[in-house]
């Protein structure tokens, strides 16, 4: 009895409960892609049709030999780059304030890359949408350096040039009456006239978004005698803009903008691309070059599309320096338009590619 009393078996502990299983995320191949007709349509054509601003420095013009060159510019090889795999598919069509938004409803163009605003009253009654900000922006005043201004609300009793059918009509009538003050507006049909007629001193000073004044001012006889005031009287979120009609289209002009952002965020350019492509074990680089996952048939393009965008077009910041930041005449800081995680934060932040 002793010894069965010394021997009797300790009680065993409850086993653990089964672990869960994981659940899989479907396999990319699960998804199917929604069919496009604007897709479809550049496919058969084999060009895409972008509708741009006739002539603004540094996001969209002409230069000496025809060629198109610019921020918005890059925007649409971008997109040819991307469902195509050919920068050089896109072809460009000028297109007034007034007029770009029937243009794209009527079909005339298969994206709009224009220094646009993205508004309540345009997304949601225009018949467009808004794919992505390319561009952070706000509504400033081009003065003469001679006048010494300020700010915006020493501007009480002066003619100001500002263009038809822009958002700046609309912000330079809100601000203005916000704060008691007078201004004579003195309205012109595009940029080129606003800048001539201010030089022609026609108007006191010139509204428009705070990069267009950089641009128009460094097209003028003697660009250092002018200033942009530090006030800034708007949001202006810039973008490419779609037709409301084709969601799946607007997915496709979404995630070519993302890749832009992507590549600049994790280090990949024009350059290394090749070189990532075959060497990079981190998964978000493969999967945005397409080498794993095999994301692009989600999207109705080739596993390849943002390799060819970033290859062909560049990252973000490339496509941004040479066209706006210190490669460019403009010369502009990158500001809001830097990445979210950069050492001097910006808004730039892109959903990840998964």
């Amino acid at each position: 009895m002793v010894l069965t009393g010394c021997s009797k078996a300790k009680e065993e502990a409850p086993a653990p409960p089964p672990a869960a299983a994981p659940i899989a995320a479907p396999a990319p191949g699960a998804y199917k892609p929604k069919p496009s007709p604007t897709l479809a349509a550049i496919k058969a054509r084999g060009w895409l049709s972008c509708g741009v601003n006739p002539g603004l420095a540094g996001f969209a013009y002409s230069d000496d030999r025809g060629a198109w060159r610019g921020f918005d510019i890059d925007v649409c090889r971008a997109v040819a780059a991307a469902v195509l795999g050919d920068a050089k598919a896109a072809r460009f069509t000028t297109v007034t304030a007034p007029e770009r938004f029937t243009a794209l409803r009527g079909g005339k163009i298969d994206i709009l890359s224009r220094n646009t605003s993205w508004t309540l009253s345009r997304d949601a009654g225009e018949g467009v949408d808004f794919a992505a900000v390319t561009y952070y922006d706000g509504q400033g005043f081009l003065a003469p350096k001679t006048l010494s201004l300020a700010s915006a609300d020493e501007l009480n009793g002066a003619r100001i040039c500002v263009q038809k059918g822009t958002a700046s009509e609309t912000n330079l009538a809100d601000y203005f009456q916000a704060r008691g003050l007078k201004y004579q507006a003195v309205v012109v049909n595009n940029g080129a006239e606003a800048r001539a007629r201010y030089q022609a001193e026609e108007c006191d000073v010139f509204t428009a978004d705070m990069a267009a004044l950089a641009s128009a001012r460094s097209l003028m006889n003697t660009p250092n005698a002018h200033v942009i005031l530090p006030t800034v009287i708007s949001k202006e979120p810039l973008g490419p803009v779609v037709r409301q009609d084709d969601p799946a289209w607007t997915d496709i002009v979404r995630w070519t903008v993302y890749a832009t952002i992507l590549a600049e965020e994790l280090g990949v350019d024009s350059k290394s691309a090749p070189d990532q492509l075959k060497t990079s074990t981190d998964p978000r680089v493969r999967r945005l070059l397409g080498a794993q996952d095999n994301l692009g048939p989600i999207l109705g393009l080739k596993p390849d599309w943002a390799y060819q965008v970033i290859v062909q077009v560049g990252s973000y910041d490339e496509i941004f320096e040479r066209n706006l930041g210190q490669g460019s005449s403009l010369k502009l800081a990158r500001g809001h338009n830097a990445l979210w995680s950069a050492v001097e934060p910006g808004l730039m932040y892109a959903p990840p590619v998964r």
